[in-house]
């Protein structure tokens, strides 16, 4: 596994590079955000996980998650920072976080979560390598197509090429049933997994940037239900 860290205080880097050697992972460490955005860009594609602190010299690390969300939609991205603040986790996943880890951390604890991460990453490429030549859309309802092999999305016949793993997971779990509702709970066990730490308000950022990304092509088809949580619904569009 090829892992980008970019933490300013070497003592951190220092700790989790002999537990990444144990591992046997390559990685490499940057420690401004000016150098992690050239460092990053120099070329996307050899990267497997970028680990992101956010008190960066340089350029802060907020501003260094949305320029590699810009660069790339699928690198998968964990946020390690002392801020612990709601508004601070939740403007993170917002800004493209798949996690968001707090410090103090444990360093076991650190890399379950990337190897559990890089697992659902590397089967999806996997299922959409092997799908590429021959797209299916496997879920489809009145409005929106997906295609698990390629992993493409129409809504409305328009192509929403921007969705991150994790955004493209919510939608297909949500449009499979639809109008079944889903607790945030029941989306953090069936997207994040049961090795997930993390708590609702990862949901509801996500959910956030989803619903962001379909109203840019389309209506809207992921609903809340106060109190419970999120559905899918697009029934109702052509009445409108």
């Amino acid at each position: 596994m090829r892992i980008l860290m970019i933490e300013d205080n070497k003592s951190v880097s220092d700790m989790m590079g002999m537990f990444f050697k144990k591992e046997r992972w390559n990685v490499t460490f940057v420690y401004d955000g000016l150098k992690a955005i050239e460092t990053f860009k120099t070329d996307p594609e050899q990267w497997d996980i970028v680990l992101l602190d956010l008190n960066l010299p340089g350029k802060d690390g907020m501003e260094v998650a949305a320029e590699l969300r810009r660069t790339s939609q699928s690198i998968p991205l964990i946020m390690l920072t002392a801020r612990d603040s709601e508004s601070d986790q939740v403007l993170g996943l917002e800004m493209g976080a798949d996690e968001y880890i707090t410090k103090p951390f444990s360093p076991i604890t650190l890399i379950a979560r990337i190897k559990a991460l890089y697992r659902r990453v590397s089967m999806s490429r996997e299922t959409m390598t092997q799908g590429a030549q021959n797209a299916k859309f496997d879920v489809r309802t009145a409005h929106l197509k997906i295609s698990t092999s390629t992993r493409e999305v129409y809504l409305d016949e328009k192509l929403i090429s921007d969705l991150t793993p994790k955004e493209f997971d919510l939608l297909k779990t949500l449009a499979q049933k639809p109008m079944q509702v889903f607790s945030r709970e029941q989306l953090l066990q069936i997207v994040w997994d049961y090795e997930y730490y993390g708590d609702e308000r990862t949901v509801d950022a996500h959910i956030k940037k989803l619903r962001q990304k379909l109203e840019a092509v389309g209506p809207q088809v992921v609903q809340t239900v106060w109190g419970v949580g999120y559905k899918f619904d697009d029934s109702k569009i052509d009445e409108d």
